[in-house]
């Protein structure tokens, strides 16, 4: 009666608020039961302002667990969910001009009893999960003076940071770090991780991101992506921040790196600079999408022909313009970003510019065996090259929102490229008794320059029913491409143990591309129900390109006589238009989502040189089921099938001989016709806060009818000629497993996980004239630990076997098959009088096969001793040595159809190195003491 009482008493107060002044805005949700997904009807519901706690409003839930509040004002409020037995629910949020009604959909409250069952020890508030995210407090872990945000990562229950900065997440790899739920220079997550500061964080979000259609039209398309935000605290979006590292070694070795942070709350500007020849300032693992884009178009959502913009074979564009360990590289990369939000936030932009130059040297060497029907020839070949590249690239993001259902974001993009490659080769190729069939040598110099330009227009509106909505995109992306180079080589052809024939090249080749490519996607949602909607797009695709690949012999000391054989001038035209549906069913703890792609594509490519014309058309059926099950917030079980066609790339269709390689002649197939791809997924994850326990699996497996293969003819005297055709008879398949596991004992505070892997396939390929069949399997498992002692020490170790199966039809008794191991580890030790021991080591065991008969073992080991200075720490002087025991020789082994192949190539050794760093920090308008 009391209880009775009350709620009519504070229900009566709310009434007579609401009277007195109703605003234009509402707010509505479900409560459920997090364990069951039940709904908990009768729920109270009391929303009270955040900034005097008064008491607004009070509701409870109907009979299916929801509620809504409407005429509600601008402002901060709290929002508090109960019910007996349950702990509370708190949710803090805003209503502004952005949204007149913000579903904050379900509230999962938690038996008392089951948090008695699961609390952790002064970490009560450590973990918070609401909804599907996962919210660390950054205040309950502790990380050492002026660290950075990924050492804040490495302390959090769920996540691991490898020695490159790759981020993991309960078992899944995080693709996207957020600052405030923004993007910080774009796409490198390690210039926030290894720059921002760590006492700057107040809370660590981690969560699956829906996609952007997802997110505006509310429909669940089943596209996650695993996303990190970083919160600041409020006093610390103010001010300025950063750090000056710089170090010089022996071995001519150097480095260094500068990033200067200034915050005004919502308007942001950094800076920064790296220089360096260690191969580690400036490289991080997402180098290639640091970048600008490279010079491909792929036109894959609609099925049409993949176009490359490369130069030619030996050209920048091909060698990827990154470095990944081989050779010795030499890097400058510089770079500028600001955001700002004006308007109440209804107005923002985001642009950054980025500059760099990247040169690489070095050697290789490559033993290959190429099995045949008739027997194997062996190929020794050595390699030396010296590539550089130079990148600009700016772009900048303007949001802008007319009203509280329509929105337009701009996004413009611009590449500008320019480079030079020199490369000499040597070979040799043998038959299986050591005979000699061919040596070869090659000289190539290019250079190159490209520009690419990208705009997007996106504007959403939605509709007054929920679920209802309408959007237009329409983007232009254009990419030019220009190489001029040289190509020298002779070729000697043995017969009878003596020359019979020599073959001499030398050439000058212009490789000229250019592409402009329009699109324009509709999409419209319709919901039906509560659980079934609809999702229907139209896409019209015209893209327009052309290639210009010339060879020019010399003619009285110039190159000037064209040589017909290796020219052509290509011009394609190519129209698309799509329709998509796709249903979205989602009811309980299950979603469906099926429908389907049809596009029809009309191609037209001229050869203006020979004044002939090709024309198809095709059309695309692109098929797709998803079903996801969500046990819990933290635990699901998702499987899903796509079928797609693959069309041949312009460089498999077009009829011109390519000599780049006189000893590997490519041949074009005008006569290609589509592939189609079967691809299933299946995954499951559970995550625990309670004990920091998750498991992750994932498999896959694919099969492709009419697949495109490479159709080769070996000669007697190892000259390869290269053309694909269509197999009509055999399906190539790909699959994976992989699976990993965590755990912290709380008995010795050590974390402990591990993993399974399996990965293989089956190709098949045409080698004179006969069908081959190559199957190929990794298999691996590892087991890592983990330990943090503040203050004291930590350590992380992983290591653990893998065992590869290869295997050839032609050439049975010469497998690859063959046992590895691999490890590697990281602790620091921290010591009285500011003193710090920090070491790394990564170790590679690669075991004989019937191929290669020679064992590969290799111990890489780092270590530095360092010391801080000045009372606040901001000043560390090190002194460390690179690879101590001088084991890194670049090595990897690796088959492709009927040739296997083992390659050693130069890279980073032994140096010593001394650095000094700097940290300066002076947000909210004074220095942090640490």
């Amino acid at each position: 009666m009391k209880r009775s009482l009350f709620t009519l008493v504070v229900t009566c107060l709310c009434w007579l608020g609401a009277v007195a002044q109703e605003g234009n805005y509402s707010i509505m949700g479900t409560v459920i039961d997090t364990a069951s997904s039940k709904t908990l009807a009768k729920s109270s519901i009391v929303l009270v302002h955040a900034q005097d706690s008064m008491l607004y409003r009070f509701t409870r839930t109907d009979e299916s667990g929801r509620f809504q509040m409407v005429g509600l004002d601008t402002g901060a409020y709290i929002l508090f969910a109960t019910f007996p037995e349950y702990a509370d629910y708190v949710e803090h949020f805003t209503l502004d001009s952005t949204a007149s009604t913000v579903d904050l959909g379900h509230l999962g409250l938690v038996l008392r009893s089951k948090l008695l069952e699961e609390v952790l020890v002064n970490r009560s508030q450590a973990i918070t999960i609401r909804g599907d995210t996962t919210e660390y407090d950054a205040a309950s872990f502790t990380i050492q003076p002026n660290s950075k945000v990924e050492d804040l990562l490495k302390q959090l229950p769920g996540i691991q940071v490898d020695q490159d900065g790759k981020i993991t997440a309960q078992g899944q790899t995080v693709n996207k770090v957020l600052v405030d739920g923004e993007e910080f220079f774009g796409d490198d997550p390690t210039l926030v991780t290894r720059n921002l500061r760590g006492d700057m964080v107040d809370k660590v979000q981690l969560y699956d991101k829906r996609s952007d259609q997802a997110e505006f039209t509310g429909v669940d398309d089943g596209e996650r992506s695993k996303t990190l935000n970083i919160k600041l605290k409020e006093d610390k979006k103010k001010g300025y921040f950063g750090k000056v590292d710089v170090g010089a070694g022996t071995n001519e070795m150097y480095q260094g790196q500068a990033m200067f942070n200034r915050f005004n709350n919502k308007q942001r500007f950094s800076a920064f600079g790296t220089i360096g020849n260690t191969g580690r300032t400036g490289l991080s693992w997402q180098d290639a999408d640091r970048y600008a884009p490279s010079g491909s178009t792929t036109l894959t959502d609609d099925g049409g022909i993949m176009i490359s913009m490369g130069g030619g074979q030996d050209d920048i564009e091909s060698w990827g313009g990154r470095y990944d360990g081989r050779g010795i590289p030499s890097v400058l990369n510089g770079g500028a970003f600001y955001s700002n939000k004006w308007d109440d936030d209804k107005q923002s932009i985001n642009g950054n510019y980025k500059i760099g130059e990247l040169g690489v040297k070095g050697t290789s060497n490559t033993i290959s065996q190429n099995n045949l029907p008739t027997g194997i020839i062996n190929t020794n070949s050595g390699q030396t090259f010296d590539r550089r590249i130079f990148r600009q690239r700016g772009g900048a993001i303007y949001e802008t929102q007319f009203d509280s259902t329509s929105t337009l974001k701009v996004t413009v993009d611009g590449t500008l490229r320019n480079g030079e490659t020199t490369e000499f080769n040597q070979s040799t190729g043998t038959d299986g008794d050591g005979g000699m069939l061919n040596q070869s040598t090659r000289r190539t110099t290019n250079d190159t320059e490209g520009q690419s330009a990208y705009l997007t227009a996106l504007w959403t509106k939605k509709m007054r029913k929920k679920g209802r909505t309408l959007s237009w995109e329409v983007n232009e992306t254009i990419n030019q491409s220009k190489a001029n180079g040289f190509l020298f080589s002779e070729n000697s052809f043995y017969s009878d143990g003596g020359v019979d024939s020599v073959l001499l090249v030398d050439q000058m080749k212009v490789n000229n591309s250019s592409s402009s490519v329009f699109n324009s996607n509709v999409t419209y949602s319709e919901p039906f129900t509560e659980a079934l909607a609809l999702v229907l797009n139209y896409r019209l695709t015209a893209n327009n390109a052309t290639s210009l690949r010339q060879a020019f012999n010399p003619a009285n000391g110039e190159y000037t006589e064209l040589d017909s054989l290796f020219s052509n001038d290509f011009k394609l035209n190519q129209l698309s238009n799509q329709l998509g549906a796709i249903f979205n069913f989602k009811k309980g703890k299950s979603t469906l989502n099926f429908g389907t792609r049809v596009s029809r594509v009309q191609f037209d490519q001229t050869d203006r040189y020979v004044d002939s014309r090709f024309e198809r058309s095709f059309t695309n059926h692109n098929p797709q089921l998803r079903y996801q099950y969500r046990f819990s917030q933290q635990k699901s079980f998702t499987v899903s099938y796509n079928g797609n066609n693959t069309q041949p790339s312009i460089n498999q269709i077009q009829p011109v001989t390519v000599n780049d390689d006189p000893m590997n002649i490519i041949l074009g197939n005008p006569d290609l016709k589509p592939s189609y791809t079967n691809r299933f997924n299946m995954s499951y994850n559970s995550f625990k806060v309670i004990g920091n326990q998750y498991v992750y699996f994932s498999a896959s497996f694919s099969n492709t009818n009419n697949p495109i293969v490479s159709n080769t003819y070996t000669d007697s005297v190892g000259r390869n000629t290269f053309q694909y055709a269509n197999l009509t008879d055999k399906a190539p398949m790909n699959y994976y497993f992989y699976g990993s596991f965590s755990k912290n004992l709380k008995k010795w505070n050590i974390n402990v996980g591990g993993g399974l892997n399996t990965n293989g396939n089956i190709y098949y390929n045409l080698t004179n004239g006969e069908l081959n069949k190559t199957q190929s399997t990794t298999y691996s498992g590892t087991l890592n630990l983990r330990q943090y002692i503040q203050k004291k020490y930590d350590f992380y170790l992983t290591f653990g076997p893998t065992y590869t199966y290869g295997e050839s039809s032609l050439q049975r008794q010469q497998n690859n098959n063959g046992w590895g191991l691999n490890g590697n580890y990281s602790f620091n030790i921290y010591l009285p009088l500011k003193f710090q021991i920090s070491s790394e080591g990564r170790y590679t065991y690669t075991a004989a096969t019937q191929s290669f008969d020679e064992n590969f073992e290799r111990l890489i080991v780092d270590a530095s001793v360092s010391k801080k200075f000045l009372k606040d720490e901001t000043l560390r002087f090190s002194v460390g040595v690179n690879d101590i025991f001088n084991q890194n020789v670049g090595f990897s082994r690796y088959a492709n159809n009927n040739i296997i192949s083992q390659n050693r190539y130069t890279t980073i050794t032994r140096f010593l190195m001394f650095s000094l760093a700097w940290d300066f920090n002076k947000m909210g308008g004074a220095s942090i003491q640490n």
